[in-house]
């Protein structure tokens, strides 16, 4: 009898222990966050007085010098003047549109952390997070953004004076301040060769300890797609407000039914993984993952998604976790600011620019192996055989193929296609890591802009093409389907395709437009690619960052 109440005492006291444990976990998180919070609050004490201090300075040299020369300073979009403007009753997507709300949250002094430690790179990724600080400083001029990075390589002036080469897009270095992190090492793919997914989760999570531990603040940002992070400052800070700019999902549906599809289909690196032992394995493996990273997901407050490809693919995984918790914002679109006014200013697209367009098609993709070049390469092929009478007529159409190379595996890459367009070597050519001035003169002159990636999560390069007036050929998926290559007023902005007998028959339909029909199409991509201009970008932008800052309020923790 008394071994049985040793064993009822047992069980019982192990299901008090896992009856508490969310508790515990919840309550050890606050006690840590706590402790965090304490040990950085001189640091951000300093770094809000030197902010402020250095802003001061910048107006008075500034004022200086106006006084000096009897002018104003010339005007930028990112000025003094035009950053401390105050549009009361101005609306944007997805914020309250209330003037004097507006008016009272201008006044944020706040700390706004932007978790993105590749902020060096360049890419359209680094576009959109500078394009998003430039919004900010504008709508919130006496916030602090702190850039959480691990490019150890590149001082704050290195950096911006890059982001104002690459992007141009000038922002106030007072405001802004770049905190290193000494782990970005272990969100690299290379640092697990296998059950990678996981492994770099598990990376981001050392490297979000990483940034908290230098300094808490008032509001934290993901704009490179590290969920896990965000999930670990609500476990450490509960009412830290959060916010996500998802470029593409870590893990999606498409990405599970991919393993069943055929190898020939094109559909993606894993296409037929899913065979085999190894293959169910593998199946099993990203099915738990992905309920891990619905969980994750549904701690952030604020979600923002590059397109309805994204969107969706989020929505699915993100949204019952999210409902669980009540989070208020619903998850919507905000599309990448792409150089629209730049292109549109540079690349006529008139009766005149016409007569100086070639018959080329142009593919602007970096040499990786998801940008499917080889299947371009295969349908351009197919289209110089099936039909001769568009090569025959007139001059013969070239494939230009435009793109960056990283390494000695890129180039590899660039060398294996170049022995797959052996027999057509005098049609092809390849243009390999291309200054901006030569892939506008690339725009200007070509006829067609192509692009063969498998569910490519947004497209800017089918928005450039659009808004330089190509025709676009495109792989019928991701967000060149849902989002850029659709009709307007009624009509095609483009053609897409999935094989490469489907696009060597769209290469041949833009090809073969009699040109009043093909002068229209391209004035209505152009029209098109409007909706994704950098101003659309900042007001949209700004909108979800005002629920984040009316979270970050006092009274609305309290709410919480």
């Amino acid at each position: 009898m008394g071994a049985l109440y040793d064993i009822l005492a047992i069980l019982l006291g192990t299901a008090v222990i896992f009856a508490l444990l969310p508790y515990s976990l919840r309550l050890g998180g606050r006690i840590l966050g706590s402790n965090i919070r304490a040990r950085t609050q001189q640091r951000r004490e300093l770094l809000l007085s030197r902010a402020k201090t250095e802003n001061e300075q910048k107006k008075r040299s500034e004022g200086g010098k106006e006084a000096s020369s009897g002018q104003k300073p010339a005007s930028t979009s990112s000025s003094d003047d035009e950053w401390e403007k105050v549009n009361e009753g101005q609306k944007t997507p997805g914020g309250p549109g209330k003037g004097s709300e507006q008016a009272q949250q201008s006044t944020f002094e706040g700390v706004i952390g932007f978790f993105h430690p590749f902020c060096n790179a360049g890419g359209g990724g680094e576009r959109v997070l500078f394009a998003a600080i430039l919004a900010t400083q504008k709508r919130y001029p006496n916030a602090l953004c702190v850039i959480y990075t691990g490019d150890h390589d590149a001082s704050k002036d290195q950096i911006l004076t890059n982001v104002r080469n690459r992007f141009n897009i000038e922002l106030n270095a007072a405001r802004i301040c770049f905190l290193y992190l000494s782990t970005r090492e272990y969100v690299l793919a290379s640092k697990w060769p296998h059950f990678t997914l996981l492994g770099q989760s598990i990376g981001s999570l050392i490297l979000g300890w990483d940034a908290v531990t230098l300094l808490v603040p008032d509001i934290m940002i993901d704009t490179m797609g590290y969920a896990f992070t965000l999930a670990l400052s609500k476990w450490l800070f509960p009412n830290l407000p959060t916010g996500a700019y998802v470029h593409y999902p870590t893990i999606s549906t498409d990405m599970l039914s991919s393993l069943h599809t055929e190898v020939t289909s094109g559909q993606g690196l894993n296409a037929g993984l899913g065979k085999g032992a190894k293959g169910r394995l593998k199946q099993v493996y990203w099915e738990l993952f992905a309920r891990l990273y619905s969980w994750v997901g549904g701690s952030v407050d604020v979600v923002m998604t590059n397109s309805s490809w994204t969107q969706n693919h989020i929505s699915r995984l993100w949204a019952p976790a999210r409902n669980n918790r009540r989070k208020k914002h619903a998850i919507s679109v905000v599309y990448p600011p792409c150089a629209v006014e730049e292109l549109t200013a540079k690349i006529p697209v008139d009766a005149e620019s016409e007569k100086n367009r070639t018959r080329n098609l142009l593919y602007i993709a970096q040499f990786r192996p998801e940008k499917m070049h080889h299947v371009i390469i295969d349908a351009f092929h197919a289209f110089l055989k099936s039909y001769k009478h568009l090569t025959q007529d007139g001059p013969m159409p070239k494939l230009i193929l435009v793109g960056s190379v990283r390494d000695d595996h890129d180039e590899k890459r660039v060398y294996k296609l170049r022995l797959q367009t052996q027999e057509i070597k005098d049609h092809v050519q390849f243009v390999v890591n291309a200054k901006w001035p030569q892939i506008l003169e690339f725009l200007k002159s070509s006829s067609v802009g192509v692009n063969g990636m498998w569910n490519e999560h947004f497209g800017i390069g089918v928005v450039e093409y659009q808004a330089a007036g190509l025709i676009s050929v495109v792989n019928d998926s991701g967000g060149p389907k849902a989002d850029i290559v659709i009709d307007i007023d009624g009509k095609p902005t483009g053609f897409r395709a999935t094989t490469p007998e489907e696009f060597a028959a769209g290469f041949a339909e833009a090809l073969s437009l009699p040109g009043d029909e093909a002068f229209a199409m391209r004035q209505r991509a152009r029209k098109s690619s409007w909706r994704f201009s950098e101003q659309v970008f900042s007001d949209a932008w700004t909108g979800h960052l005002e629920q984040l800052v009316e979270l970050a309020n006092p009274q609305s923790k309290q709410e919480r």
